[in-house]
């Protein structure tokens, strides 16, 4: 993919992705605020901001894979970045405004303002987290659909990492800058007026360009031609054929063919779940280990420089010593975090070059073992230089995490008679796959079948529904169980991105109580070294190339 004009399109295209994360960022950045201003318990905020994650590992599958399958005029996965995007734009609307908003639409006392406020602030922070994380699984797709070779598909998930490294950069810039003083704040009424409004420009530029970049695939319908069997009854110009034609383009529409897809697909998605491939299970498994250990560092990292580095307390009045030390940490965290996008951004760059130079398995394990040394050195570290350099050096691991998994995901898909689906077919005309062989070794007792069977010669296995293409009633027909040909490149994005938000969930819900068993925040790093190591491990099992497979 060689050019300045492949590279400029690339940009264009995860432009929405750089806009995506520059209004995740600063959207979630500034939102305990609020929350904390509208009277939201602390204890309670951080399950607030567990809302989204929650509700994408219940619906990523189901977009992933609908998004497989939609076959609207628009394209497979256009119709859902439209409507996710919209979720977006409608969550930037609402949070700046909730109280205003609780205003107008209460008729009661101040306290049900206030209730109705932190209502509505509760569901603007949900819908920006939910559909902005759960916007990034088609935006994958889209990229794996225009760049099917190895090498341009490394080149354009390099270039979607860059542009997540930079939207980070930027999002965690803007809460930090003082809008409250300019002529736009003046008009608008404040500093979050103004913060969110720019957000809101910002998105819909971004959302307008890549639209207008990708140049998906139509999946139109066929019309049918006036043969001589109908042409008495519903000839091209006629009135009934007019109808026909208008019948299958609002059935195409975007719309209808996401709610359509999405209520045909919901059973068989998540039972696809039980039948993930071997390649992409443990892939998944070092993802979500690996992803634990870098969100558990990044979630509390600023609070851990705060206590545990500059030794403040964050409940102590404003103006005295321990709380100027804490937000004094706060601050030099923060700077920390800026840097660590700042490296991710510089790595994303080089990942290509890298991968050609060293191979995927050594960036990746380099990137999980930097990661794991850092977080150590943090945890025994007094020194803010040595910390906040280490911090930096973190960004290795979270540029490679954006990056390789994509990549060997798409390779796993182009090759899938490989790394899915391998078969062997003996010179009796027996089709022998590389799963039924591994159960044959395994099970020497000869009950096969609960598996596979053996019918007119050839090994066949029990029907289950597996996300594939539609049928005309839109329900999907059935497959073998482990036959991996029809299962879309979407839903495998969708099991990647559900394993960066579960690593969301456990620190949300489980950190706080590590550290108040603990009674010290160092348990955070710890916590993140400890499940570095361990993605390390599973990184060692990961399926790189096909040398992998005979080992």
């Amino acid at each position: 993919m060689p050019g300045w004009r492949s590279q400029w399109r690339l940009v264009l295209l995860n432009l929405l992705t750089c806009g995506l994360e520059i209004c995740v960022a600063a959207g979630i950045t500034y939102v305990p605020p609020l929350l904390l201003e509208a009277g939201v318990e602390e204890k309670y905020m951080t399950m607030v901001l567990g809302i989204g994650p929650v509700l994408g590992l219940l619906f990523i599958p189901l977009i992933g894979s609908a998004s497989d399958h939609c076959n609207s005029i628009y394209g497979r996965r256009r119709p859902f970045i439209w409507l996710l995007s919209l979720g977006v734009l409608l969550a930037l609307l609402i949070i700046p405004h909730a109280d205003v908003l609780a205003v107008h639409l209460s008729w009661g006392s101040s306290r049900s303002n206030q209730a109705l406020q932190i209502g509505l602030l509760i569901l603007g922070v949900g819908l920006l987290d939910f559909c902005g994380q759960v916007c990034f699984t088609p935006l994958e797709a889209l990229l794996s659909d225009l760049y099917r070779e190895r090498e341009d598909c490394a080149q354009a998930f390099a270039m979607f990492s860059f542009m997540v490294s930079l939207g980070g950069c930027v999002g965690y810039l803007l809460p930090a800058l003082d809008w409250s003083g300019g002529l736009l704040a003046y008009y608008l009424g404040g500093q979050a007026e103004c913060l969110f409004t720019l957000l809101i420009l910002i998105f819909i530029v971004s959302v307008l360009v890549t639209m207008k970049v990708s140049e998906e695939p139509s999946c139109r319908p066929l019309v049918p031609e006036a043969g001589p069997s109908n042409a008495g009854r519903c000839g091209p110009r006629s009135c009934c054929y007019v109808l026909q034609c208008k019948l299958r383009l609002l059935k195409s529409g975007p719309l209808l063919c996401l709610l359509r897809t999405c209520w045909s697909m919901t059973p068989a998605i998540y039972r696809s779940y039980c039948h993930v491939p071997r390649v992409m299970r443990q892939l998944c498994v070092a993802q979500l280990c690996s992803w634990m250990a870098v969100m558990s560092f990044m979630l509390f990292y600023t609070d851990f420089v705060g206590e545990g580095l500059y030794e403040g307390v964050p409940s102590a009045a404003p103006g005295t010593v321990l709380r100027q030390r804490y937000d004094e940490g706060i601050r030099m965290g923060s700077l920390g975090l800026f840097l660590q996008c700042a490296t991710s951004t510089f790595f994303s760059l080089v990942m290509s070059r890298l991968v050609h130079v060293f191979g995927s398995r050594k960036v990746y394990l380099s990137s999980m073992v930097s990661f794991t040394v850092s977080a150590l050195i943090i945890c025994l570290s007094k020194s803010v230089l040595l910390v906040t350099a280490m911090s930096a050096l973190t960004g290795f691991a979270y540029a490679t995490l954006q990056t390789l998994p994509y990549t060997l995901t798409c390779h796993y898909h182009k090759e899938k008679e490989v790394y899915m689906q391998t078969k062997k077919t003996h010179k009796s005309g027996l089709s022998i796959t590389h799963e039924s062989v591994c159960l044959t070794l395994d099970d020497d007792t000869g009950d096969l079948n609960h598996k596979s069977g053996y019918a007119n010669g050839h090994v066949h296995y029990d029907q289950e529904y597996y996300p594939s293409q539609h049928s005309q009633n839109g329900t999907p027909p059935a497959l073998g169980s482990d036959d991996y040909d029809k299962r879309g490149v979407g839903l495998d994005f969708a099991i990647l991105d559900s394993t960066f938000l579960l690593s969301q969930v456990f620190p949300t819900f489980f950190m706080g109580m590590i550290v108040q068993f603990t009674q010290s925040v160092t348990a955070y790093v710890a916590s993140s070294a400890i499940f570095g190591a361990i993605g390390v491990y599973f990184a060692t099992h990961i399926i790189f190339d096909q040398k992998d497979l005979k080992e």
